[in-house]
This record gives C-alpha cells, sequence and structure tokens, in this order.
C-alpha cells in the first residue's frame, strides 16, 4: 500500500497502556506520541471511559484496541466528523482458547476440584487418602460426542466452532448476519440453525460470540431456558448484559442450568450456584493486546495518511488505492447532490478528477475524490474552505 509524507507532525494520545509494537507502527518522523496532548490527531484506547471527554478540533480518529466499543461515545463522535475503529479478529484465538478450556473444565468440575483440594491444606499425609474419598463428589463429562451451540459466527464465533468439531463434538451455529468471508472461513460440517429456538432446544453447551444491543439484550431468560436442555452449560465471553440475572440464578438454582461461566462477574454472579465467574481474561494475553495494538495503529495511519477506512463502527467502511495525488476526502449528511456539489467545487479551481469513490452508512456518507493535476498548494486552503461551505459537510480534509 502507498503512503505519502504528512505535511506536518501528527500528534496520537493514548489512553491506556498500548503494546509498543502498536506504537512503533507510527513513525518517529511523522508522528509523536504525547499522552498529555489536549487536542490529538488521533487517540488509541482499550477499556478507558470516554464518554465525558471534550474532543478537540484535531481529532480525525480514535481506535479501540479491542472490539467492543462502549467506552466510546459514538454518536457524538459522529456528529462531529470523527472516525472511530475497532479491532475485530485481532483477539479472536485468545478468546478462543479460553472458552474452550472453559468449556472442558467446567464440564469436567475442575474449578471446583482445584478449589476444594485447596481447603485440604494442612492436613498432611491424610490428602491423598481425602482426595480418593471425596474426588467421587466432582465427576464430570466428556464434551466428546455432546452438541455445541455457537451463537454469533464471527472471528471468534467461527474458530470455536471449527475446533469444537476437532474435538469430537457436533456443532450447531446459528448467525442471520453471517458474512460471506466468514462464511468461506467455516467448516461445512458446523449445522445450520433456522432460528435461535432450534439452537437452544438441541445443545448440550451453549457458547454467544455476539454484541450487546437492544436486539440481544438478556436474550438468556427465562423463556429462552424453558427451552433448553436440562442441564445445559451456557458461556458467556461477550458481554454480561446478555444474561438476565435473575432468571439465570433461578434457572442455576433449579438445575435448568447445570452451569453458567462468563467473564463477566459482579455481585450477582457471584450468588449464583453452579457460576463460574473469570476475572475477564478473554483477550488478556500478551499476543492478543499486541495484534489489538497493532491492528488499531495501523487503521489510524492509513485513515491520517490515505483517508482509507476499514473496520470502523460509524462510518462506512471505504477504498481507494492511493497513488500520491493529491485526494479530497469529505464526510457529510447522505443526502442528494452531494458528490455533485463536491466535484462542482473541485472543478471550479479548474482541477479534473482522477478516481473517486463514495459510501454511504446510514444517514451519513463518506466521499474520497483523486484530483488528476499536479495542485498548487496555495490554493488547498481554499478548495478546502470552499467545500466545507457546502451544507451537510461535516469534515473535509484535502491529502
Amino acid at each position: 500500500m502507498s503512503t505519502v509524507a504528512l505535511e506536518k507532525v501528527k500528534t496520537v494520545k493514548t489512553l491506556n497502556s498500548i503494546a509498543e509494537r502498536g506504537l512503533n507502527v507510527f513513525s518517529k518522523d511523522q508522528y509523536t506520541i504525547d499522552n498529555d496532548s489536549e487536542n490529538p490527531d488521533a487517540i488509541v484506547v482499550r477499556s478507558f471511559n470516554m464518554h465525558s471527554m471534550d474532543f478537540g478540533s484535531n481529532l480525525k480518529a480514535i481506535a479501540r484496541a479491542g472490539a467492543g466499543v462502549n467506552n466510546i461515545p459514538i454518536e457524538k463522535c459522529t456528529e462531529q466528523g470523527i472516525v472511530v475503529f475497532n479491532t475485530p479478529g485481532a483477539n479472536a484465538n485468545a478468546v478462543k482458547e479460553l472458552v474452550l478450556t472453559s468449556l472442558m473444565a467446567s464440564s469436567r468440575n475442575l474449578f471446583a476440584g482445584v478449589l476444594w483440594t485447596r481447603s485440604l491444606e494442612g492436613q498432611g499425609e491424610e490428602i491423598p487418602k481425602l482426595v480418593e474419598a471425596g474426588k467421587k463428589q466432582f465427576v464430570g463429562k466428556e464434551i466428546k460426542g455432546k452438541t455445541l451451540g455457537v451463537i454469533g459466527l464471527g472471528a471468534i464465533g467461527a474458530l470455536v466452532a471449527n475446533d469444537a468439531l476437532d474435538l469430537d463434538m457436533d456443532v450447531i451455529g446459528y448467525d442471520p448476519f453471517i458474512s460471506v468471508d466468514t462464511a468461506w472461513n467455516l467448516s461445512r460440517n458446523v449445522q445450520r440453525a433456522m432460528t435461535i429456538e432450534q439452537l437452544f432446544a438441541n445443545s448440550d453447551y451453549i457458547t454467544v460470540h455476539v454484541p450487546l444491543t437492544d436486539d440481544t439484550k438478556e436474550m438468556f431468560n427465562e423463556g429462552s431456558f424453558s427451552i433448553m436442555k436440562d442441564g445445559v452449560h451456557i458461556l458467556n465471553f461477550s458481554r454480561g448484559g446478555l444474561v438476565n440475572e435473575k432468571d439465570m440464578a433461578a434457572a442455576l438454582e433449579s438445575g435448568k442450568v447445570g452451569k453458567y461461566i462468563t467473564d463477566f462477574p459482579n455481585e450477582n454472579v457471584l450468588k449464583m450456584k453452579n457460576a463460574v465467574p473469570i476475572p475477564h481474561l478473554g483477550a488478556s494475553t500478551a499476543e492478543s493486546e499486541e495484534n489489538c495494538a497493532i491492528m488499531a495503529a495501523r487503521q489510524v495511519k492509513d485513515f491520517l495518511e490515505t483517508g482509507n477506512i476499514k473496520n470502523s463502527v460509524n462510518f462506512p467502511n471505504a477504498f481507494l488505492e492511493y497513488t500520491g495525488k493529491k485526494r479530497v476526502a469529505a464526510f457529510h449528511k447522505n443526502v442528494p447532490n452531494m458528490v455533485g456539489q463536491i466535484t462542482s467545487a473541485i472543478s471550479s479551481f479548474n482541477l479534473n478528477i482522477a478516481d473517486m469513490v463514495n459510501r454511504s452508512r446510514g444517514d451519513y456518507a463518506y466521499t474520497m475524490i483523486d484530483i488528476d493535476n499536479k495542485v498548487n498548494g496555495d490554493i488547498i486552503p481554499s478548495l478546502e474552505e470552499k467545500i466545507n461551505q457546502i451544507n451537510d459537510i461535516v469534515t473535509v480534509r484535502i491529502i
């Protein structure tokens, strides 16, 4: 991919500890990492809560080194023309490994067994006898031949589904929004559930990998539990809000749900019978943190230098091969005749258009236009000003 030297050094601010390999993506001659800056060009963040922050006029991009963006005020960013990136798939292997580890460990009562064994400390030579006498309370189940239901077949869900097949499980998948790329990566042996109720009814274990939205909030509740097999194990490494905790506590108490393994413990979860609370370790590996940081930094760098957008949660993704020509990158309302007005503004300076792309997302759209001529730098401020004067333009850059 071609890049171009920036006209001035750009400032990147981090709001959490970001892996050094990620920050090294920003070359020192073009970027400075300044965590005290009040008005950076870009911010790289992990879990820092940004909802109360004021954003400076220079801020063009925020990259979340991770998948969830609940800590970022997306609507506010969109209104101010700030692109927000996340890093889907960068931590997928880390989460997949913990899901499968928890699947097997909970099925074999490993967590409870280890905790009980530690309680024998101080009983000296009696410990081996006590272990042999007490182990029968932790008899578990093998996962081989059992059915795993995977809700959400994105980067993580697809990996979990494929590896569960290799463990000789039967796998049912449900995802009405599965992408073509994911479908190519998914084993043909994953059975497709036509409805989520079909998955609920036929699974011995259920793992969920979907975002928290109005549609998915508390999707695990009394009604969904009633469809499931008795003793089903539910694994939640996505978001705590996917579960109605009152209903889950009742289902665990009755035995309808055999185990609830969650990466999102709270006071309610800690009081639940047969809940396995994990301290949010899903993506907590050195490799995952590096992968997320590198991916976030590359997306910011590419946007600042070429205007191209990949993995945005609020702007439309857009790509135009960068050739070094001057490029107009405009974020605007998705209304008629915007492209025509932008091209007219460019033409008014006797400039020809070499290439362009326009993509929309809901109420907004993003347009990149490459200018064929060699552009005199003196006219760039005037061109920016003219495009900015168009109604419904949110932001414009000339790269």
